[in-house]
């Protein structure tokens, strides 16, 4: 239980109504930041205005999956009014607490390096990484039926990167009965991906590879898919971009040569908000446990 625990919640979409269900469910105060639009009624919660001695007794302030943008602003789908996490605001934080967030960006990072508060990012652990590649994966699968029209069995597909979404994404892909090629650097990748009973290629091969490729899809947070490589794609290919913005392709070049080009980070929340929103919500939870224990908040 999080009895005596105060978490506060600072803007996000609907993933975090299952993280402050969770969190009511365990007894812990919560406090939420920029949901003055929220439908949803949670018994016993504190709404409240962005304010700095809000977190004067905060054990944990929750941030959205992408915790602010380069200038500090926080997004949040349940309220119209700009949150800009400062640090004044911050330096109300006590020393004790901890701040959670999906990924941060440069200015959350400087900001709790410079206010000594530590800075947990979970999309960084392997298993929220790996639980979210089935939501991935089927959001890339429906928007591969959504934009193409021709069935993913018996196309030639190619995914790029053998991470957590690049494994699972390449298994559905092959289950489905496409003719899957993965492109990866390392050895060992290769080997798995072998293993896997898939056709595996160094990534420095990749404009060759492309040939007579279908489906495109990269998980690889870096210009991959360039001008190059998309020069010898046949037109009616479908590149679709899971790395976060701003994706791994040359977008102007696809669009130049009349490729469609998506670029789809984020999916999760997109496609299946309440599972992702239980994914986040078992882990953090049990991240605030091993903080605080059976001890309390502060």
């Amino acid at each position: 239980m999080l009895t005596g625990v105060h978490v506060a919640f600072l803007g996000g979409d609907a993933r975090q109504l299952e993280v402050i269900k969770k969190c009511v469910e365990m007894d812990a105060t919560v406090t939420l930041i920029g949901f003055d639009n929220l439908e949803s009624t949670f018994q016993g919660v504190h709404l409240k205005e962005l304010e700095p001695k809000i977190l004067e007794d905060v054990d944990c302030l929750i941030l959205p999956i992408v915790g602010t943008d380069e200038d500090g602003y926080v997004e949040s789908i349940f309220s119209k009014k700009k949150l800009k996490l400062t640090e004044e605001f911050l330096s109300h934080l006590p020393k004790t607490s901890k701040i959670y967030t999906g990924m941060a960006r440069q200015y959350l990072k400087n900001l709790t390096n410079d206010l000594q508060i530590d800075l947990v990012e979970l999309l960084d652990r392997d298993d929220v990484a790996i639980y979210n590649s089935i939501p991935t994966a089927e959001g890339t699968i429906m928007m591969t039926i959504q934009n193409t029209n021709f069935t993913i069995h018996g196309s030639n597909a190619i995914v790029l990167g053998f991470g957590r979404t690049g494994i699972t994404l390449a298994r559905v892909l092959g289950a489905l009965g496409a003719k899957v090629k993965v492109g990866a650097r390392r050895p060992e990748h290769l080997a798995r991906i072998y293993e896997m009973g898939l056709q595996p290629f160094y990534i420095s091969e990749l404009a060759e590879q492309v040939k007579d490729v279908d489906l495109l899809y990269n998980t690889i947070p870096h210009i991959i898919v360039t001008a190059k490589v998309i020069a010898n794609m046949p037109h009616h290919a479908l590149i679709i971009d899971l790395a976060s913005k701003p994706g791994g392709t040359d977008f102007r070049y696809a669009e130049k040569r009349g490729i469609k080009a998506l670029l789809a980070p984020g999916l999760p929340g997109i496609v299946a908000p309440k599972t992702a929103g239980i994914i986040i919500s078992n882990v953090l939870t049990k991240l605030i446990l091993e903080q605080f224990g059976d001890q309390g908040g502060n």
